[in-house]
């Protein structure tokens, strides 16, 4: 079928709806109550998340949804915006159930609503990293098999040569000038007219409803594919454990095209807080947003929150604000620098192929413990989601290890919060469900309380002179130092002991700290073989589009440069 072909019968069909219904249309407060169920048990119902957005608009439909630069959505729009695009999408290209539509853009609205809109129509959202090139782009439609792009104008230049259709996004929301507004006004007759009744409930929860590709460091990108149920229950976990109700107002710092956004997305909406986009991550910008939109929980890296918590702007809040931090443990110092600003973290640990966080530190801690022994309990990864099954830290036999904080194995996880598949690719699929659990590659330790803590990734493990390094903990040694910003430490290659730490560390605005002084300072605080042997002081560490710290430009050439002097 020619899409040509494929829109026609689309039309034909949403006709045929308008036609049989009659008479005026009910409002959209009532959204919720008028979707099409996929079958009619009685005690039974698909999860689907995208019915978060209908119940909200329909009992908060005056409550602010979206906040972006000067542009405020109510619920009620936000709902009739999503329509708008769902009904586009059906009427103008027969997007239905299973296709695959890609979308590249930053967080703005249009972003937001594609992650409703799109899985509306039963189709799957493919959210691609903006930070790709053309070629990488390229791979990630032609492998998810896209139908459709919708682009943000200012990365255009990622798929001008592709022969797909694109809807364009100005990021304006001027109906006279934005193409995507455009578009959307295609569908508000049917989306005025049917509402959500218009819609088809999911046919199975058990459906794709989403890909995302990883980062794809050590050759192609894998498409991680999620289903309703997984979307569904992951919304209700975050908000469980990050403490959402409607009285929040998340500042979206992570991507959506970042497992979009750890499902956040779908939990600030399931309880009808507030998003606060952001195009980029503009510190000024963010602080901005900070004290005037009344922020109340926001998620990133580490990092991220180290250049917020040392920005000149940066000073107490009058209220608490719950930070969601994932990617590496913060450090003690980081934690105290926080909470002077009114700032808690939330420490949580989870994967791409687990819908981004699915393990939760819960905070237990003596009133009278001291900063050091905190960041120690509090960089723990700590236990499964409410609404994941356990995990398990097993050995290569797929035994558990011991609860004694001591015997290391790899971290695995199964249940709810587990992707379905590696999209198209079943020895991929395969590898990771090895023995009926999906293998992280995260290598830690299980405590005596069940509270897990990593101790690196297997291919992070420094092997020197026979004894096993964790870089984590050469970099929890460093990040200690009080001239020290932010670390990172890999093994470089020595001619006696195989491998080697090396520590590459950015320093605080105005402190000094030689490599000598740093190498001194590891070796008054850890075992003498766990020390760097060398530290190169630098402006910048290179991170990923989440502000996470990545070490494989640091390791190629380290390798590249040391390997042709060790031979």
């Amino acid at each position: 079928m020619t899409r040509k072909d494929s829109s026609k019968t689309a039309q034909l069909r949403i006709q045929h709806i308008l036609n049989t219904m009659g008479g005026p249309s009910a409002p959209l407060e009532h959204a919720a109550h008028r979707l099409k169920p996929a079958n009619t048990q009685a005690n039974r119902s698909e999860l689907n998340p995208v019915h978060f957005l209908a119940r909200s608009a329909t009992v908060y439909p005056q409550k602010t949804a979206v906040v972006h630069d000067d542009r405020r959505y109510t619920y009620q729009q936000l709902n009739r915006r999503v329509l708008g695009l769902a009904y586009a999408l059906k009427q103008q290209y027969g997007i239905g159930h299973g296709d695959r539509v890609a979308i590249l853009a930053p967080n703005i609205p249009a972003m937001l609503e594609a992650h409703f809109a799109i899985p509306a129509c039963q189709a799957i959202i493919v959210a691609i990293n903006t930070r790709l090139n053309p070629k990488e782009v390229a791979y990630i439609l032609n492998h998810s098999g896209a139908r459709l792009i919708l682009c943000d104008a200012e990365f255009a230049n990622l798929v001008q040569d592709s022969p797909l259709p694109k809807v364009f996004i100005e990021d304006s929301g001027r109906i006279d000038s934005d193409p995507y507004e455009q578009f959307l006004g295609l569908g508000y007759p049917l989306a005025d007219k049917l509402g959500w009744g218009g819609l088809d409930q999911v046919r199975d929860e058990n459906d794709g409803i989403s890909i995302c590709y990883t980062s794809g460091t050590t050759g192609n990108p894998k498409g991680v594919l999620y289903t309703y149920r997984g979307i569904y229950l992951a919304a209700l976990g975050n908000a469980i454990e990050a403490g959402l109700s409607i009285n929040s107002v998340h500042m979206f710092v992570v991507p959506l095209f970042h497992a979009n956004s750890w499902m956040f997305p779908y939990s600030v909406t399931a309880v009808t807080a507030t998003h606060v986009m952001m195009r980029k991550v503009d510190y000024d910008a963010m602080w901005k947003a900070l004290k005037q939109e009344g922020v109340t929980h926001m998620n990133g890296a580490p990092t991220i929150m180290i250049q917020l918590v040392h920005h000149p702007e940066a000073k107490k809040f009058d209220h608490p604000i719950t930070c969601t931090v994932a990617g590496s443990a913060p450090t003690a110092a980081l934690i105290e620098e926080m909470q002077q600003l009114n700032m808690s973290i939330c420490h949580v640990y989870g994967l791409t192929e687990t819908y981004g966080p699915a393990v939760r530190n819960a905070e237990q801690l003596p009133a009278d413990m001291n900063a050091q022994d905190k960041a120690k309990r509090l960089a723990r990864q700590g236990h499964a989601y409410l609404v994941s099954d356990d995990i398990k830290v097993v050995n290569s036999k797929m035994e558990e290890v011991a609860w004694n904080g001591v015997e290391m194995g790899e971290i695995v996880f199964r249940g709810n919060l587990v992707m379905k598949e590696y999209f198209n690719d079943p020895k991929a699929t395969e590898k990771a469900f090895q023995g009926g659990w999906f293998h992280t590659g995260d290598l830690a330790v299980r405590h005596p309380d069940g509270y897990i803590a990593i101790q690196d990734r297997q291919k992070d493990i420094i092997i020197s002179g026979g004894e096993n390094i964790s870089t984590l903990e050469v970099e929890s040694c460093i990040s200690s130092h009080p001239a020290v910003l932010e670390v990172a430490v890999l093994g470089i290659p020595h001619p006696k002991w195989g491998e080697t730490p090396k520590g590459f560390v950015v320093l605080k605005p105005g402190q000094t700290a030689t490599p000598d002084e740093i190498i001194t300072y590891c070796k008054q605080n850890i075992a003498g073989f766990k020390c760097p042997s060398a530290v190169e002081i630098i402006k910048e560490l290179p991170k990923t589009s989440t502000g996470k710290i990545t070490k494989i430009a640091l390791r190629e050439k380290e390798w590249k440069g040391l390997a042709a002097r060790v031979n």
